[in-house]
């Protein structure tokens, strides 16, 4: 009797149109079906793996963009000096340079507090 390696040395050194008969032949013998099952579970298993991916890769981090100043200009910048640890001159320039990133890499929870402040102080506010 042939030992499972001989078995796949074998098979491995076959053409496809040998493997092919040698399944054909299998089914037969032994009255099973392989192509079915093969071809069902990769189907079944992409898409249904697909779907629970996306599913799970909901966003968790956030950057809050101040996209512009509005008219409160100095309530925006105070604003940012809450949020952040910049200085007045590095908060002056930040609302200055918007569109710019307030916070990086946030929760959903804080993002939306920021977004919260910075608009009550008349700024125009996007988070990604």
């Amino acid at each position: 009797m042939a030992t499972k390696e001989e078995i796949l040395d074998a098979i491995a050194g076959m053409t496809v149109l040998e493997l092919s008969e040698l399944l054909k032949d299998f089914e037969e013998k032994f009255g099973v079906t392989a192509a079915a099952p093969v071809a069902a579970a990769p189907a079944g298993g992409a898409a249904g793996g697909g779907a629970a991916a996306e599913e799970v890769e909901e966003q968790d981090e956030f950057d809050v963009i101040l996209s512009a100043a509005g008219d409160k200009k100095i309530q925006v910048i105070k604003e940012v000096r809450a949020l952040t640890s910049l200085g007045l001159k590095e908060a002056k320039d930040l609302v200055d340079a918007a569109p710019k990133p307030v916070l990086e890499r946030v929760s959903k929870e804080d993002a939306e507090k920021a977004k919260a402040q910075l608009e009550g102080a008349g700024a125009t506010v996007e988070l990604k």
